[in-house]
Protein backbone atom coordinates (compact mmCIF):
# COMPACT_ATOMS: atom_id res chain seq x y z
CA UNK A 1 0.00 0.00 0.00
CA UNK A 2 1.19 3.57 -0.73
CA UNK A 3 2.47 5.71 1.85
CA UNK A 4 1.53 9.03 -0.36
CA UNK A 5 -1.48 9.20 -2.94
CA UNK A 6 -3.00 11.36 -5.76
CA UNK A 7 -4.63 14.60 -3.28
CA UNK A 8 -2.30 14.60 -0.85
CA UNK A 9 -0.81 17.16 1.03
CA UNK A 10 3.07 16.93 1.46
CA UNK A 11 6.40 18.77 1.98
CA UNK A 12 9.46 18.79 0.17
CA UNK A 13 12.35 17.54 2.82
CA UNK A 14 15.90 17.65 0.63
CA UNK A 15 17.13 19.64 -1.42
CA UNK A 16 18.88 23.39 -1.93
CA UNK A 17 17.22 25.75 0.52
CA UNK A 18 14.08 27.94 -0.54
CA UNK A 19 16.81 31.08 0.12
CA UNK A 20 19.30 29.22 -2.34
CA UNK A 21 16.88 29.07 -5.30
CA UNK A 22 15.67 25.13 -3.92
CA UNK A 23 12.54 23.58 -3.22
CA UNK A 24 13.32 22.54 0.36
CA UNK A 25 10.48 23.55 2.68
CA UNK A 26 7.44 23.95 -0.28
CA UNK A 27 4.24 22.44 0.31
CA UNK A 28 2.19 21.46 -2.10
CA UNK A 29 -0.64 18.94 -3.14
CA UNK A 30 0.44 15.60 -4.85
CA UNK A 31 -1.40 16.20 -8.77
CA UNK A 32 -0.12 12.48 -10.11
CA UNK A 33 1.67 9.52 -8.37
CA UNK A 34 4.22 7.37 -10.84
CA UNK A 35 4.61 4.14 -9.05
CA UNK A 36 6.27 2.19 -11.40
CA UNK A 37 9.34 4.97 -10.97
CA UNK A 38 8.51 5.88 -7.45
CA UNK A 39 8.24 9.52 -8.33
CA UNK A 40 5.53 12.05 -7.89
CA UNK A 41 4.77 15.02 -9.36
CA UNK A 42 3.97 18.00 -6.96
CA UNK A 43 1.65 20.96 -7.51
CA UNK A 44 4.36 23.99 -7.35
CA UNK A 45 7.39 22.43 -6.99
CA UNK A 46 10.00 21.71 -9.13
CA UNK A 47 9.35 23.73 -11.92
CA UNK A 48 11.33 22.95 -15.88
CA UNK A 49 11.47 25.07 -18.48
CA UNK A 50 10.40 22.99 -21.62
CA UNK A 51 10.63 24.50 -25.29
CA UNK A 52 7.99 23.19 -27.64
CA UNK A 53 7.74 23.54 -30.91
CA UNK A 54 5.92 26.35 -32.87
CA UNK A 55 3.16 23.89 -34.54
CA UNK A 56 -0.71 25.03 -35.49
CA UNK A 57 -4.09 23.79 -34.08
CA UNK A 58 -7.04 22.38 -35.76
CA UNK A 59 -8.56 25.96 -34.92
CA UNK A 60 -5.20 28.20 -36.59
CA UNK A 61 -4.11 29.14 -33.70
CA UNK A 62 -0.68 29.23 -33.00
CA UNK A 63 0.69 26.81 -29.81
CA UNK A 64 4.69 26.38 -28.91
CA UNK A 65 7.50 28.43 -26.90
CA UNK A 66 8.73 28.14 -23.68
CA UNK A 67 6.83 26.70 -21.19
CA UNK A 68 7.18 25.67 -17.50
CA UNK A 69 5.41 22.88 -15.62
CA UNK A 70 6.37 20.45 -12.36
CA UNK A 71 8.69 17.58 -13.02
CA UNK A 72 8.39 14.57 -11.10
CA UNK A 73 11.33 13.94 -7.90
CA UNK A 74 11.48 11.03 -5.52
CA UNK A 75 8.75 9.75 -3.33
CA UNK A 76 11.41 9.43 -0.76
CA UNK A 77 11.77 13.35 -0.70
CA UNK A 78 8.78 14.40 0.30
CA UNK A 79 7.10 13.87 3.46
CA UNK A 80 3.13 13.86 3.86
CA UNK A 81 2.00 16.53 6.24
CA UNK A 82 0.09 16.04 9.20
CA UNK A 83 -3.82 17.35 8.48
CA UNK A 84 -4.27 18.95 12.16
CA UNK A 85 -0.39 20.65 13.03
CA UNK A 86 0.80 21.03 9.09
CA UNK A 87 3.73 19.58 10.00
CA UNK A 88 6.12 17.03 8.32
CA UNK A 89 4.74 13.30 9.84
CA UNK A 90 5.64 9.84 8.90
CA UNK A 91 2.43 6.97 7.98
CA UNK A 92 0.93 4.22 9.55
CA UNK A 93 -1.59 1.47 8.65
CA UNK A 94 -3.69 -0.17 11.10
CA UNK A 95 -5.92 -3.34 10.22
CA UNK A 96 -9.88 -2.62 11.09
CA UNK A 97 -12.41 -4.91 10.29
CA UNK A 98 -15.52 -3.85 8.77
CA UNK A 99 -18.51 -5.50 8.38
CA UNK A 100 -21.19 -4.89 5.13
CA UNK A 101 -24.21 -6.51 4.50
CA UNK A 102 -23.04 -9.42 6.65
CA UNK A 103 -20.07 -9.81 5.71
CA UNK A 104 -16.72 -9.13 7.38
CA UNK A 105 -13.89 -7.76 5.34
CA UNK A 106 -10.45 -6.55 7.04
CA UNK A 107 -9.19 -3.07 5.55
CA UNK A 108 -6.09 -1.39 6.06
CA UNK A 109 -6.55 2.70 7.03
CA UNK A 110 -3.77 4.76 6.74
CA UNK A 111 -3.25 7.29 9.13
CA UNK A 112 -0.65 10.19 9.83
CA UNK A 113 1.75 9.15 13.09
CA UNK A 114 2.11 12.04 15.87
CA UNK A 115 4.09 14.57 14.06
CA UNK A 116 7.73 15.24 15.76
CA UNK A 117 9.63 18.87 15.81
CA UNK A 118 10.94 18.60 12.14
CA UNK A 119 11.75 15.67 10.07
Amino acid sequence: MANIKKGDLVQVITGATQARGGDRGKQGRVIEVLSERNRVIVEGVNFVTKHVRVGQSDRGTKTGGIEQHEAPIHVSNVALLDPETKKPTRVGFREEVVEKDGVKKTVRIRYAKKSGKDL
